[in-house]
This record gives C-alpha cells, structure tokens and sequence, in this order.
C-alpha cells in the first residue's frame, strides 16, 4: 500500500478535541502479548470486543502459545469459541495463523506488515491494530466499521473502501498518532457517534463536523 509523501496535521483539531473527550482511548480487546492480540483481532471479525473478551481468558488459558494453538483438536478449539460469529472459520483461520507462526517465525508474531498479512486470516486491518498496540509500530491506520463511518461523516474522506479511507486519513494526521486516532474514533463512534441516531445533540466535536452542521442548518438530525 503506498504511503503519503508528507503529512499535513490537518486534522490535528479534530484529534486534540478527541483526545480531551476520551483520553483513556485505547484498543478494547483484552490481551497480554503480540499473539493473544491477534488471535483476539481475527475473533474480532464480525463481532463485539465485549463477545471476544468473554472467550479469550479461557481460550488463552487453554492454549497460551503458538504451538498449542498450532497442535490444537480443531473440534475442541470450536468448542472452546462457539459462542462467537463465525466461530469454525475463525477457529482454522485461527490455526492456520499459528501453523504458520511455528513453521515461519519460530512461535513469534511477526513485526511487518507483509509478513503479519501473509498469514491466515489476517488482512491489513488486523494487521494494523497488531503492529500498532503490541508493538507501537504506526504502519498505518485501523479503518472498522466506526472509523468508515465517522471519516464519511467528519469529511475526512468520500471513499468506501477501507484502504482507500486509510490513504485519505493519512495524510491529515501525524504518523505517530495513527493508532490513537483509530481509538479516538473507535471510542466516539461507540459511546456517540452512533450508526443509527448519532447523539449530535450532545456531541463533544459538533463544531469540527460538517455533517453535523448541515443537519442543524436543515433543522433536523441525521
């Protein structure tokens, strides 16, 4: 994916102002090391950080590394996460993903981008929460279902595709802030900036969005 020549910080009010609402933001999935915040990422996938948290502490418990993954009873690693979406998928993907962390990377999660998406199951999103919260890399930024939706309603970028939304966001914030700005957005996208019925009224960054103003000035909410 290519990188923006230069970054403008032009978004640096909307972040500062995020930042002063939220100034706890921070990844939600529960994790103690690079490879239970992947496995966490890719159980992610359609589904709640809280449903993904319910499963993790045992499955963790059950399987702590790589290898027991890797080696694990695939009947008995659907069992252990049935009660997530997906759950049979997730699960090869799952231990595909930990095949390939033993066979290639000596147990290890790896820390680039290329070597992180050419596992099973892992794609950049994945790949970018991985980098940015278990290793404080800023390869680049999560776009999920609430940064699309705020980067469209903040006007940050017209596109859909999350890698297209990425490439727009980059350039507007400093690199070393990538990874906050996913949780400021995650974290406002959750408690404010809803899907359905977004509670403008009460919104902390009305003034910073365009979409906002335009309702108010029509005399109606989203």
């Amino acid at each position: 994916m290519p990188k923006p020549s230069h970054t403008t910080a032009a978004g640096q009010p909307l972040l500062d102002s995020l930042a002063k609402v939220y100034p706890d933001a921070h990844c939600e999935l529960l994790f103690s090391n690079p490879l239970e915040l992947l496995v966490a990422t890719i159980l992610s996938a359609r589904c709640t950080d809280k449903q993904v948290n319910t499963v993790t502490p045992k499955l963790f418990a059950q399987y702590p590394s790589a290898a027991h993954l890797a080696s694990a009873n695939l009947t008995e690693l659907e069992t252990v996460l049935k009660s997530i979406g997906l759950f049979r998928n997730k699960a090869k993907n799952i231990q595909a993903c930990c095949q390939a962390l033993v066979e290639r990377h000596h147990g290890q999660v790896p820390q680039t981008m290329a070597a992180l998406t050419a596992l099973d199951g892992v794609g950049r999103k994945t790949a970018n929460v991985v980098l940015g919260n278990a290793f404080g890399i800023n390869e680049g930024v999560v776009v999920d279902t609430h940064v699309a939706r705020l980067s469209a309603r903040l006007g940050l970028s017209r596109e859909t595709h999350p890698e297209k939304i990425e490439l727009d966001l980059q350039p507007l914030f400093p690199r070393a802030q990538w990874t906050l700005l996913s949780h400021l957005l995650i974290w406002h996208g959750r408690r404010r900036c809803f899907a359905r019925n977004p509670d403008c009224a009460h919104c902390e960054i009305q003034s910073l969005c365009p979409t906002a103003k335009a309702a108010g000035k029509a005399g109606r909410s989203l």
